[in-house]
């Protein structure tokens, strides 16, 4: 499973990397961004879905990989 942020929606709350920082950091601005290849272990699963339901524009998903 991997996590990604949609840039066109993102508006730089911070919650994601507020919520997951080994999944998440911000850009120069204070936007979200990706860290690594955005792999989600098991152990980050829980962070990963928090940064989810929490973001308000609704920019992060998780899609399965293959």
């Amino acid at each position: 499973m991997k996590v990604q942020i949609n840039p066109e929606l993102c508006q730089g709350h911070g919650r994601c990397y507020d919520l997951a920082p080994d999944l998440f950091g911000a850009d120069d601005e204070g936007y979200g961004l990706v860290l690594g290849d955005g792999t989600v272990s098991q152990d980050a699963k829980h962070d990963a879905d928090l940064a989810v339901l929490n973001c308000p524009e609704q920019a992060i998903e998780l899609v399965e990989e293959g």
